[in-house]
Protein backbone atom coordinates (compact mmCIF):
# COMPACT_ATOMS: atom_id res chain seq x y z
CA UNK A 1 0.00 0.00 0.00
CA UNK A 2 3.01 2.71 1.14
CA UNK A 3 4.48 1.74 -2.34
CA UNK A 4 1.25 2.38 -4.16
CA UNK A 5 0.81 5.39 -3.22
CA UNK A 6 4.28 6.83 -3.34
CA UNK A 7 3.83 8.22 -7.47
CA UNK A 8 0.65 9.54 -6.32
CA UNK A 9 2.83 11.94 -3.19
CA UNK A 10 5.45 12.09 -5.46
CA UNK A 11 3.54 13.59 -8.32
CA UNK A 12 1.69 15.91 -5.77
CA UNK A 13 5.20 17.06 -4.38
CA UNK A 14 6.17 17.97 -8.03
CA UNK A 15 2.93 19.78 -8.75
CA UNK A 16 3.44 22.01 -5.60
CA UNK A 17 6.55 22.64 -6.35
CA UNK A 18 5.38 23.75 -9.79
CA UNK A 19 2.72 25.60 -8.61
CA UNK A 20 5.42 27.50 -6.56
CA UNK A 21 7.28 28.05 -8.96
CA UNK A 22 4.69 29.49 -11.10
CA UNK A 23 3.67 31.84 -8.26
CA UNK A 24 7.37 33.14 -7.99
CA UNK A 25 7.68 33.84 -11.71
CA UNK A 26 4.44 35.62 -11.70
CA UNK A 27 5.90 37.52 -8.65
CA UNK A 28 8.67 38.31 -10.43
CA UNK A 29 7.08 39.25 -13.01
CA UNK A 30 4.80 41.88 -11.02
CA UNK A 31 8.01 43.20 -9.27
CA UNK A 32 8.97 45.64 -12.16
CA UNK A 33 6.68 48.82 -12.14
CA UNK A 34 6.22 51.92 -14.65
CA UNK A 35 9.60 53.53 -13.32
CA UNK A 36 12.81 54.85 -14.62
CA UNK A 37 14.38 51.21 -13.47
CA UNK A 38 11.59 49.33 -16.46
CA UNK A 39 13.52 50.65 -19.37
CA UNK A 40 16.35 49.07 -18.72
CA UNK A 41 14.94 45.64 -16.87
CA UNK A 42 13.09 43.40 -19.02
CA UNK A 43 11.61 40.59 -16.72
CA UNK A 44 13.11 37.55 -17.93
CA UNK A 45 15.61 38.59 -21.03
CA UNK A 46 15.04 34.93 -22.79
CA UNK A 47 12.38 33.80 -24.03
CA UNK A 48 13.77 30.09 -23.59
CA UNK A 49 13.81 30.88 -19.78
CA UNK A 50 10.97 31.94 -19.46
CA UNK A 51 9.79 28.80 -21.69
CA UNK A 52 11.78 26.58 -19.51
CA UNK A 53 10.26 28.15 -15.96
CA UNK A 54 6.90 28.33 -16.99
CA UNK A 55 6.97 24.29 -16.23
CA UNK A 56 3.44 23.61 -18.50
CA UNK A 57 1.78 26.02 -18.21
CA UNK A 58 3.51 28.01 -20.84
CA UNK A 59 -0.18 29.24 -22.39
CA UNK A 60 -0.93 30.96 -19.06
CA UNK A 61 2.29 32.87 -19.23
CA UNK A 62 2.32 33.91 -23.18
CA UNK A 63 -1.35 35.78 -22.50
CA UNK A 64 0.48 36.85 -19.45
CA UNK A 65 3.35 38.74 -21.28
CA UNK A 66 0.79 39.48 -24.02
CA UNK A 67 -1.15 41.24 -21.67
CA UNK A 68 2.03 43.08 -20.43
CA UNK A 69 2.81 44.08 -24.04
CA UNK A 70 -0.40 45.81 -24.30
CA UNK A 71 -0.31 47.15 -20.88
CA UNK A 72 3.64 48.48 -21.67
CA UNK A 73 2.37 50.21 -25.03
CA UNK A 74 -0.91 51.60 -23.53
CA UNK A 75 1.35 53.23 -20.67
CA UNK A 76 4.11 54.42 -22.87
CA UNK A 77 1.66 55.44 -25.25
CA UNK A 78 -0.22 57.57 -22.95
CA UNK A 79 2.62 59.32 -21.49
CA UNK A 80 3.90 60.69 -25.17
CA UNK A 81 6.98 58.16 -25.29
CA UNK A 82 8.72 58.33 -28.79
CA UNK A 83 10.59 54.77 -27.42
CA UNK A 84 9.38 51.26 -26.99
CA UNK A 85 12.64 49.34 -26.21
CA UNK A 86 11.02 46.15 -24.50
CA UNK A 87 7.69 45.84 -27.06
CA UNK A 88 9.54 43.61 -29.13
CA UNK A 89 11.05 41.16 -26.53
CA UNK A 90 7.45 41.12 -24.53
CA UNK A 91 5.97 40.10 -28.09
CA UNK A 92 8.76 37.73 -28.45
CA UNK A 93 8.27 36.17 -25.24
CA UNK A 94 4.33 35.83 -25.61
CA UNK A 95 4.62 33.96 -28.83
CA UNK A 96 8.08 31.74 -27.83
CA UNK A 97 5.64 30.68 -25.07
CA UNK A 98 2.50 30.57 -27.46
CA UNK A 99 2.97 30.37 -31.13
CA UNK A 100 -0.67 29.66 -31.77
CA UNK A 101 -0.99 33.43 -30.27
CA UNK A 102 -2.63 34.79 -33.36
CA UNK A 103 -3.65 38.05 -31.72
CA UNK A 104 0.01 38.63 -30.65
CA UNK A 105 0.73 38.78 -34.14
CA UNK A 106 -2.19 40.91 -35.72
CA UNK A 107 -2.21 43.17 -33.09
CA UNK A 108 1.44 43.47 -31.62
CA UNK A 109 2.66 44.02 -35.54
CA UNK A 110 1.21 47.03 -35.61
CA UNK A 111 2.20 47.87 -32.01
CA UNK A 112 5.71 47.36 -33.49
CA UNK A 113 5.57 49.05 -37.12
CA UNK A 114 3.84 52.22 -36.80
CA UNK A 115 6.09 55.38 -36.53
CA UNK A 116 6.31 57.02 -33.26
CA UNK A 117 4.42 57.87 -31.41
CA UNK A 118 1.43 55.84 -32.56
CA UNK A 119 3.94 52.72 -32.50
CA UNK A 120 7.51 51.57 -32.18
CA UNK A 121 8.83 52.45 -35.51
CA UNK A 122 10.62 48.77 -36.23
CA UNK A 123 8.57 47.69 -39.20
CA UNK A 124 11.62 44.89 -39.38
CA UNK A 125 11.21 43.79 -36.48
CA UNK A 126 7.27 43.48 -37.12
CA UNK A 127 8.49 41.30 -40.46
CA UNK A 128 10.41 39.10 -38.33
CA UNK A 129 7.34 38.83 -35.65
CA UNK A 130 5.35 37.65 -38.57
CA UNK A 131 7.42 35.65 -40.41
CA UNK A 132 7.54 33.60 -36.92
CA UNK A 133 4.28 33.03 -36.81
CA UNK A 134 3.82 31.89 -40.02
CA UNK A 135 6.21 29.64 -39.40
CA UNK A 136 4.24 28.19 -36.77
CA UNK A 137 0.86 28.29 -38.65
CA UNK A 138 1.25 27.99 -41.99
CA UNK A 139 -2.19 27.83 -42.57
CA UNK A 140 -3.73 31.08 -41.08
CA UNK A 141 -3.63 33.43 -44.48
CA UNK A 142 -4.39 36.50 -41.91
CA UNK A 143 -0.85 36.23 -41.06
CA UNK A 144 0.52 36.45 -44.50
CA UNK A 145 -1.92 39.49 -44.92
CA UNK A 146 -0.48 41.10 -41.67
CA UNK A 147 3.05 40.93 -43.62
CA UNK A 148 1.90 42.43 -46.81
CA UNK A 149 0.52 45.02 -44.85
CA UNK A 150 3.27 45.55 -43.45
CA UNK A 151 5.43 45.30 -46.46
CA UNK A 152 3.35 48.25 -48.23
CA UNK A 153 1.98 50.26 -45.53
CA UNK A 154 5.68 50.67 -44.05
CA UNK A 155 8.61 49.32 -45.64
CA UNK A 156 6.88 50.69 -49.28
CA UNK A 157 8.06 47.17 -50.48
CA UNK A 158 5.94 46.81 -53.30
CA UNK A 159 7.06 43.52 -54.67
CA UNK A 160 7.32 41.72 -51.42
CA UNK A 161 3.97 42.93 -50.62
CA UNK A 162 2.16 41.46 -53.85
CA UNK A 163 4.23 38.12 -52.99
CA UNK A 164 2.49 37.80 -49.21
CA UNK A 165 -1.21 38.62 -50.42
CA UNK A 166 -1.08 36.25 -53.67
CA UNK A 167 0.13 33.41 -50.79
CA UNK A 168 -2.75 34.71 -48.39
CA UNK A 169 -5.34 34.47 -51.07
CA UNK A 170 -4.03 30.52 -51.46
CA UNK A 171 -4.89 29.31 -48.59
CA UNK A 172 -8.25 27.57 -47.21
CA UNK A 173 -11.02 30.53 -46.23
CA UNK A 174 -8.96 33.36 -47.79
CA UNK A 175 -10.65 36.71 -48.01
CA UNK A 176 -11.03 37.39 -51.70
CA UNK A 177 -9.74 40.83 -51.22
CA UNK A 178 -6.24 38.99 -50.80
CA UNK A 179 -6.37 38.71 -54.48
CA UNK A 180 -7.23 42.06 -55.26
CA UNK A 181 -4.51 43.14 -53.01
CA UNK A 182 -1.82 41.16 -54.74
CA UNK A 183 -3.20 42.87 -58.15
CA UNK A 184 -3.23 46.47 -56.63
CA UNK A 185 0.64 45.59 -55.71
CA UNK A 186 1.69 44.90 -58.69
CA UNK A 187 0.06 48.08 -60.50
CA UNK A 188 1.06 49.87 -57.24
CA UNK A 189 -2.24 51.77 -57.07
CA UNK A 190 -3.41 55.57 -55.67
CA UNK A 191 -2.09 55.29 -52.06
CA UNK A 192 -5.11 56.48 -50.23
CA UNK A 193 -7.38 53.82 -52.29
CA UNK A 194 -5.02 50.96 -51.59
CA UNK A 195 -4.56 51.89 -47.71
CA UNK A 196 -8.72 52.05 -47.54
CA UNK A 197 -9.11 48.50 -49.35
CA UNK A 198 -5.87 47.23 -46.55
CA UNK A 199 -7.83 48.84 -43.78
CA UNK A 200 -11.18 47.69 -44.88
CA UNK A 201 -10.47 43.72 -45.22
CA UNK A 202 -8.81 44.08 -41.79
CA UNK A 203 -12.23 45.60 -40.56
CA UNK A 204 -14.37 42.73 -41.94
CA UNK A 205 -12.03 39.95 -41.39
CA UNK A 206 -10.65 40.55 -37.77
CA UNK A 207 -12.10 38.83 -35.04
CA UNK A 208 -10.63 40.87 -32.21
CA UNK A 209 -12.82 43.45 -31.27
CA UNK A 210 -9.43 46.03 -30.77
CA UNK A 211 -8.08 45.02 -34.23
CA UNK A 212 -11.68 46.12 -35.66
CA UNK A 213 -11.59 49.06 -33.72
CA UNK A 214 -7.99 49.93 -34.85
CA UNK A 215 -9.18 49.65 -38.15
CA UNK A 216 -12.19 52.15 -38.01
CA UNK A 217 -9.85 54.36 -36.58
CA UNK A 218 -7.48 54.22 -39.70
CA UNK A 219 -9.98 54.58 -42.30
CA UNK A 220 -11.41 57.54 -39.99
CA UNK A 221 -8.26 59.07 -40.70
CA UNK A 222 -7.79 58.10 -44.46
CA UNK A 223 -10.80 60.21 -45.16
CA UNK A 224 -9.63 63.06 -42.92
CA UNK A 225 -6.02 62.94 -44.97
CA UNK A 226 -7.34 62.84 -48.91
CA UNK A 227 -9.79 65.20 -47.55
CA UNK A 228 -7.44 67.93 -46.23
CA UNK A 229 -5.06 66.88 -49.60
CA UNK A 230 -7.97 68.08 -51.81
CA UNK A 231 -8.59 71.10 -49.71
CA UNK A 232 -4.99 71.96 -49.73
CA UNK A 233 -5.04 72.24 -53.47
CA UNK A 234 -7.94 74.26 -53.59
CA UNK A 235 -6.52 76.43 -51.44
CA UNK A 236 -3.42 76.87 -53.14
CA UNK A 237 -5.57 77.06 -56.78
CA UNK A 238 -7.18 79.97 -54.97
CA UNK A 239 -4.69 81.58 -53.68
CA UNK A 240 -2.83 81.79 -57.00
CA UNK A 241 -5.70 82.50 -59.06
CA UNK A 242 -6.76 85.74 -56.53
CA UNK A 243 -3.38 86.48 -54.71
CA UNK A 244 -4.65 86.26 -50.85
CA UNK A 245 -5.82 82.73 -48.95
CA UNK A 246 -9.92 82.04 -49.22
CA UNK A 247 -11.93 83.33 -46.28
CA UNK A 248 -13.69 80.42 -46.03
CA UNK A 249 -14.73 77.14 -47.65
CA UNK A 250 -17.30 78.76 -49.76
CA UNK A 251 -14.79 81.21 -51.56
CA UNK A 252 -13.33 77.89 -52.75
CA UNK A 253 -16.87 76.41 -54.04
CA UNK A 254 -17.95 79.47 -55.29
CA UNK A 255 -14.62 79.71 -57.47
CA UNK A 256 -15.43 76.11 -58.66
CA UNK A 257 -12.50 74.74 -57.08
CA UNK A 258 -14.37 72.40 -54.72
CA UNK A 259 -17.90 70.76 -55.50
CA UNK A 260 -18.99 71.60 -52.22
CA UNK A 261 -18.64 72.34 -48.18
CA UNK A 262 -16.54 69.37 -47.21
CA UNK A 263 -17.02 67.72 -43.64
CA UNK A 264 -14.86 65.39 -41.78
CA UNK A 265 -16.29 61.98 -40.77
CA UNK A 266 -17.61 63.07 -37.42
CA UNK A 267 -19.81 65.78 -39.90
CA UNK A 268 -18.07 68.72 -38.80
CA UNK A 269 -16.90 71.53 -41.40
CA UNK A 270 -13.09 71.33 -41.70
CA UNK A 271 -11.29 74.73 -40.59
CA UNK A 272 -9.10 77.35 -43.34
CA UNK A 273 -6.68 79.29 -41.00
CA UNK A 274 -5.40 82.63 -41.95
CA UNK A 275 -2.89 81.55 -43.22
CA UNK A 276 -3.90 79.19 -45.25
CA UNK A 277 -3.41 76.30 -43.10
CA UNK A 278 -6.04 73.72 -43.03
CA UNK A 279 -7.22 71.78 -39.85
CA UNK A 280 -9.84 69.34 -38.18
CA UNK A 281 -12.46 70.99 -35.78
CA UNK A 282 -11.54 68.38 -33.06
CA UNK A 283 -8.19 66.27 -34.20
CA UNK A 284 -8.35 64.26 -30.87
CA UNK A 285 -11.01 62.22 -33.15
CA UNK A 286 -9.12 61.00 -35.35
CA UNK A 287 -5.43 59.36 -33.43
CA UNK A 288 -3.99 58.46 -36.73
CA UNK A 289 -4.51 61.59 -39.25
CA UNK A 290 -0.97 62.79 -40.75
CA UNK A 291 -2.68 66.08 -42.22
CA UNK A 292 -4.87 68.65 -40.51
CA UNK A 293 -3.21 68.84 -37.33
CA UNK A 294 -2.07 72.59 -35.76
CA UNK A 295 1.37 73.05 -35.75
CA UNK A 296 3.04 70.90 -32.70
CA UNK A 297 -0.01 69.17 -32.12
CA UNK A 298 0.77 65.96 -30.22
CA UNK A 299 -1.47 63.15 -30.61
CA UNK A 300 -3.28 61.50 -27.66
CA UNK A 301 -3.68 58.14 -27.55
CA UNK A 302 -6.00 56.04 -29.57
CA UNK A 303 -9.44 55.01 -27.05
CA UNK A 304 -10.72 52.72 -29.72
CA UNK A 305 -14.27 52.35 -26.76
CA UNK A 306 -14.94 55.86 -29.29
CA UNK A 307 -15.19 53.96 -32.12
CA UNK A 308 -17.75 50.99 -31.11
CA UNK A 309 -20.21 53.34 -32.51
CA UNK A 310 -19.14 53.93 -35.62
CA UNK A 311 -19.00 50.30 -36.16
CA UNK A 312 -22.36 49.44 -34.88
CA UNK A 313 -23.01 52.24 -37.75
CA UNK A 314 -21.15 50.20 -40.29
Amino acid sequence: MKFSRRPTIVATLVLVASLAASISLLHRVDAVRHDAAAEDVLYISSPTAVKRLSLGYSGFMADIYWTRAVQYFGGKHYLGATEYKLLGPLLEIATTLDPQLLVAYEYGSNFLADNPPQGAGEPQEAVKLVQFGIRNNPQQWRLYYNLGFIYYLNLKDYKSAADAFEKASQLPNAHPFTKILAGQMAQHAGEYQTARTLWSATYETAQEPSIKYNAIAHLRALRVDEDVTHLEEAVAAYRERFGWVPPSMTALTSAALLPGILVDPDRHPYNITADGWVEVSDPDSFPFITKGTPPDYQAPAPNFDRFKQADKQK
